[in-house]
């Protein structure tokens, strides 16, 4: 059974996301406040998390998604009826997936959630091959075992979310060549980018910021090309499967 918790103030929502998991087959636990979600996280095994951003108290939907996302690597989706830019941007900046914008029908909710709980999955490598036997990609430094889902970088693992660790493995899979930001967008979340172009840039930033953690210094591979996307830069002679 997947576990999703609900994280929603106004009951009348929260009954509702509630009835739509229950529905399709899902187990839902419902939290009215960030403390609740976290008691609900640190007691239940959960599997994914739909968050309200207007929450009240101390830990509002953009707190408590920082501190989620400390705890588990589980896909988190954003509902929320605000749809400013800035908002989403932020959202996805600490951590988030996906979001989607209320008032929504339960089978665009349970289609992002369908789909958020497939990618999460397929990363996790449920093939029986460990962190260990599995090869990977490996170019110079940098190593990426998709079936185990990790990350090294000169040896030193790089907690990823699903979304960085599959934008960083498109990348690397295709050295040298340039996708522009909309086409990121296609390939990664694989829904119409238009307006979305903004979610790549915040994901290649945090990908920056946790390779170069790992390292030390800046991580130079994923290059900007100014006006026309991103790449990733490798050597002929280190590119070996």
């Amino acid at each position: 059974m997947t576990n999703v918790l609900i994280v929603e103030d106004e009951p009348k929502i929260a009954n509702m996301e509630r009835d739509f998991l229950e529905g399709s087959g899902y187990t839902p636990f419902v939290a009215g406040t960030g403390e609740e979600a976290l008691e609900i996280m640190r007691r239940e095994k959960i599997d994914a998390i739909i968050l309200d951003i207007m929450l009240p108290g101390e830990d509002d939907g953009f707190s408590l998604c920082r501190k989620i996302r400390e705890m588990t690597d589980a896909p988190i989706i954003f509902a929320t009826a605000r749809t400013e830019d800035a908002d989403i941007v932020r959202g996805l900046g600490l951590g988030a997936d996906d979001y989607i914008v209320k008032p929504f029908r339960g089978t665009v909710l349970i289609a992002h959630l369908k789909a958020q709980l497939a990618t999460h999955q397929r990363l996790l490598g449920k093939e029986g091959i460990s962190a260990q036997t599995e090869k990977g990609l490996q170019i110079a430094d940098l190593t990426i075992r998709p079936k185990a889902r990790q990350v090294l970088v000169g040896g030193v693992s790089v907690n990823l979310t699903g979304k960085e660790f599959e934008l960083l493995y498109f990348l690397a899979r295709h050295p040298n060549e340039v996708y522009s930001k909309e086409q990121l967008f296609q390939q990664i979340w694989s829904f119409d980018p238009i307006g979305e172009s903004s979610t790549v840039t915040v994901h290649i930033n945090r990908l920056r910021d946790k390779l170069k953690n790992a390292t030390g210094k800046p991580y130079e591979r994923i290059e900007t090309v100014w006006g026309a996307g991103y790449r990733f830069h490798v050597e002929e002679k280190e590119n070996k499967q």
